[in-house]
């Protein structure tokens, strides 16, 4: 369910939250877009990043005698890590969460592509200045390497390949070929998988999966729909689970992922939730065991976790700013 906003006035103070090391033409989209916002009157404070964990710390310090709304400028990762600033328990009580806005400029823009929020500068400044607001719920992680309050997620959790690839990617590549280095980590781990296998409760019900994916949002990678039935202003999970491990299962749940048939696909099923646990499954001849904190949890594309681990949804956690007529715009 999104309202609308009473308009550009009670939003014109902004908290510009940006990663500087956006590629030219991306950066030629951040500056455009800011000169589109000054331009409406919004008065902008930028907040440019340095190292990781700056953009959750500008954004949990940040309250409504500084600013009226959080803009976070950057990929997935960098939208992330301010989010867990805005609500995460280590914020001050007196400073209570403050909208979020997303200016779009990573590879994938999974978050961009689920709100229907373009990325020219022209599309970004008018869903900041018209302030369509959806109250979104978000998914909390607990376990291990998770500090105690829990990290936040928006999108999605995912053991397994993906976990392995994000946590795999080489640094350099990653900032040299952006999608690329995640794309040839994922086959990597895909080629030396040891038919890893995961048990995952929904809720109570117990279930066995080679990869598993816990969706708060329908897209994964980009524009492509995984999990059908997940929403962001839905309190629930879409736990995503594939049966089977290996070269040739993968392609077939990739060609149907980019099909739209991944829902019919031979040993793929979901099911809704609001909690989830995950953990390595016991070992059998086919599967050896995995080394003591070795199956990594990846969220919003960034590796946070070892398993096992729980998961639960937090709802309306979150005001974000969603373009009119939009799937969550009303």
């Amino acid at each position: 369910m999104s309202d609308t906003a009473p308009g550009p006035k009670a939003h014109r103070r902004l908290l510009v939250i940006h990663n500087p090391m956006a590629g030219r033409r991306r950066r030629a989209r951040f500056w455009a877009a800011l000169e589109l916002l000054e331009r409406d009157g919004h008065d902008l404070s930028l907040r440019p990043t340095e190292a990781p964990g700056d953009a959750s710390a500008f954004a949990r310090n940040v309250g409504p005698d500084a600013a009226d709304l959080v803009v976070a400028a950057g990929g997935d990762g960098t939208i992330n890590e301010v989010i867990n600033g805005l609500v995460a328990p280590g914020r001050p009580a007196s400073l209570p969460p403050l909208p979020l806005a997303i200016v779009p400029l990573g590879t994938s823009n999974v978050l961009a592509a689920e709100i229907g929020l373009a990325k020219t500068p022209a599309a970004v400044a008018r869903a900041i200045r018209e302030a369509v607001l959806c109250r979104v719920s978000l998914g909390r992680i607990t376990g291990t390497g998770v500090a105690a309050a829990g990290r936040y997620f928006i999108l999605m959790a995912g053991a397994g390949p993906d976990g392995h690839a994000v946590a795999g990617v080489d640094p350099a590549l990653k900032r040299r070929y952006a999608q690329g280095a995640y794309l040839w980590s994922g086959l990597r781990q895909v080629l030396i998988s040891r038919r890893r296998r995961y048990v995952v409760e929904v809720d109570g019900e117990a279930h066995e999966a080679a990869w598993v994916v816990v969706a708060k949002a329908g897209r994964y990678g980009g524009p492509f729909v995984m999990a059908a039935r997940a929403r962001l202003d839905q309190p629930r999970f879409e736990v995503c689970l594939f049966a089977e491990g290996g070269v040739w299962p993968a392609a077939r749940y990739g060609s149907a992922l980019a099909l739209g048939r991944l829902a019919g696909s031979p040993g793929f099923k979901s099911v809704l939730g609001r909690r989830v646990r995950i953990a390595a499954a016991a070992p059998t001849p086919d599967a050896p065991a995995a080394e003591s904190g070795a199956e990594p949890l990846q969220a919003d594309g960034e590796d946070v976790a070892r398993l096992p681990v729980e998961i639960e949804v937090v709802p309306d956690a979150l005001d974000l700013v969603v373009p009119r007529g939009g799937p969550y715009g009303g």
